[in-house]
């Protein structure tokens, strides 16, 4: 579902709309306004002012206009800032403020020049998992220090965008879990990286795994097992390359093709030196 453009408001618009200009445009799906306001004057009281941040809403209060994989890529649409930050309306700033995010992103930057998403917890491809958080299960956690630490996927509730990166989230995907996942999954295949950082927020929500998690989770799966299904690519030059996932089946597919488009050239020059006599 493609959301309209009209659909995305601001509560408090930057100094400029122009991309680049603004800083951070801090966008969140809306169910409860005075948390989000709340949520808000956090930010604002921290020293991301609307002198060049843009806070971006969309109003589900009184019924969806927009689920996460469609309310985000209208985000990442319209957001004006260099750093387009996907959040929750239950996350409050507590001590880490503009000052502290500008260092860690500058130092990730420099660290990793090709990240495109970072966040405060998630879990790499060992398992393992990294988390700077408070939330009702415990406070101040700093699982996984020293930061920043890569990751493969980013829990929802703070990530951060690099808008240089250009990504969006699947188009075929619909519901409120798993897009963290999603756009980590599409940064890497787009040749970017994902951390989490030592950004300190406070989140007050559990999260809930419930059948509209466990639906989405077997949906994504049916997707991304057709989207890195084996496929010969297929080109007018007749230079064909199989992609697979699997090492050896594409070492050895590839080969044979290889194998044959240099033979087809020597008949076709063969054939054509044939026909010149």
């Amino acid at each position: 579902m493609r959301v309209a453009m009209d659909v995305v408001q601001h509560y408090r618009r930057a100094g400029t709309d122009k991309r680049g200009a603004v800083a951070y445009s801090f966008c969140t799906l809306v169910t409860n306004l005075p948390q989000y306001q709340a949520m808000v004057e956090g930010f604002l009281r921290l020293g991301f002012t609307s002198a060049d941040c843009e806070f971006l809403y969309i109003d589900n209060s009184g019924s969806n206009q927009a689920d996460a994989f469609s309310g985000c890529n209208a985000f990442l649409r319209r957001a004006s800032g260099r750093y387009v930050v996907l959040c929750h309306q239950d996350v409050m700033v507590l001590e880490d403020g503009r000052e502290k995010l500008d260092k860690l992103l500058a130092a990730l930057s420099e660290k990793d020049s090709i990240w495109a998403v970072c966040g405060n917890a998630g879990i790499d491809a060992h398992g393992r998992r990294f988390i700077r958080i408070t939330d009702p299960f415990m406070p101040d956690q700093a699982i996984g220090k020293p930061f920043p630490r890569q990751v493969m996927s980013l829990d929802e509730n703070f990530i951060v965008v690099k808008s240089e990166a250009n990504l969006a989230l699947s188009r075929d995907l619909t519901g409120f879990h798993w897009y963290g996942s999603d756009l980590c999954l599409i940064a890497d295949i787009l040749g970017w990286t994902a951390y989490v950082i030592d950004f300190h927020l406070r989140h007050d929500s559990r999260g809930r795994v419930d059948q509209h998690y466990n639906s989405l989770r077997s949906r994504l799966r049916a997707k991304y097992t057709r989207a890195f299904r084996p496929r010969t690519l297929r080109v007018l030059t007749e230079r064909n390359v199989y992609l697979s996932g699997n090492h050896w089946a594409s070492a050895g597919v590839n080969a044979a093709i290889d194998v044959a488009i240099s033979l087809y050239a020597q008949f076709k020059r063969t054939v054509l030196a044939r026909r010149g006599k």
